[in-house]
């Protein structure tokens, strides 16, 4: 498979998944570069607005095995990893695997599980793994969670810690419909994901994570990807600054972006476009911010003045700067 040939398979699945969640088109492509860079993907939307959609779509369109997990308060970690179970037969204990184990997993509401539960997919999250009894079991690639929060709603839900949140890729809104949009919505089946087919097969998605870690990123981009990393920090609005993980993953999402054009190179555009996705939700306002911009309250409202900040760093932060 060439960058060309992968455009082509990008644009198809972008395209299959569209059709069961119609104008949505950025969206369906941030989730589908964060897999192909083996990252994961926090959608915080309303209710209705099609997040369960766009994981059961993308998994199908890529032949993925699909699993949902819906998050409550008295979900136990083992319910999410799995547990051994004594088999009177055998007598043996025998490994029985949770819903973790899936190449796309929807994590419904993982704002309404407790901290306890939450941590569970950490290990997942950041080493593909999950330690049971003292073992660890890989998990199969390709691996994605895409998990999701209702921001109006905090009764019962125990917000994200930073170094969760730290371990999503990307963190994304998907927003109402247009009108035409809306009114295509309404012409589908009662369940569009039954009518989609695979656009590409799981081995050719797992050739595209491979074609996407052998793009190139000069030194030059480098620079450019820490020095923007770097100004989080440093920002007159910002408490705490994107963590060193941020530039890893704003560099692979960024590398993904470019094959997706057919590019074997990255550039700082792809860097740019990718930036306010990869790096908002990793940075704390200070007070200040927060009171400026009304959401002084916690969490909720956090997105539009960290989205501030990271424009603001991408206007400010010359490309040819080095660290």
């Amino acid at each position: 498979m060439d960058y060309e040939g992968f455009a082509d398979r990008v644009e198809r699945i972008v395209d299959n998944v569209e059709r069961a969640i119609s104008g949505k088109r950025e969206s369906v492509f941030l989730a589908v570069a964060a897999l192909l860079a083996r990252g994961h993907v926090l959608i915080e939307d309303v209710p209705g607005v099609g997040k369960t959609l766009l994981a059961k779509s993308l998994a199908r369109s890529i032949q993925a095995k699909f699993s949902r997990i819906q998050f409550t308060p008295d979900l136990l970690p083992s319910d999410v990893t799995g547990l051994n179970i004594y088999n009177q037969d055998t007598r043996a204990f025998e490994f029985w695997a949770g819903p973790l184990f899936a190449n796309v997993v929807l994590a419904d509401e993982i704002n309404r599980a407790s901290p306890k539960t939450q941590s569970a997919l950490l290990e997942a999250m950041q080493e593909g793994s999950v330690t049971v009894d003292g073992e660890t079991r890989i998990i199969s690639q390709p691996f994605g969670v895409l998990a999701t929060q209702n921001p109006i709603e905090h009764e019962g839900t125990y917000p994200l810690p930073h170094a969760e949140l730290d371990r999503f890729m990307i963190k994304m809104e998907i927003g109402y419909p247009d009108g035409d949009a809306e009114k295509e919505m309404l012409k589908l089946a009662r369940d569009p994901v039954a009518d989609l087919e695979a656009v590409v097969s799981l081995d050719e998605f797992l050739q595209m994570q491979q074609l996407v870690d052998e793009v190139h990123a000069s030194e030059a981009v480098l620079r450019y990807v820490v020095s923007v990393t770097s100004a989080t920090r440093k920002h007159g609005d910002s408490y705490l600054g994107a963590s060193p993980r941020a530039s890893r993953m704003l560099l692979e999402a960024s590398k993904a972006r470019a094959a997706t054009e057919g590019r074997s190179y990255c550039i700082p555009d792809d860097v740019k476009a990718l930036a306010p996705s990869v790096l908002s939700h990793r940075i704390i306002p200070s007070a200040g911010a927060r009171r400026a911009g009304g959401t002084e309250n916690g969490y909720a409202g956090y997105s539009s003045v960290t989205r501030a900040i990271v424009e603001d760093i991408l206007g400010s932060v010359p490309v040819t700067e080095a660290v």
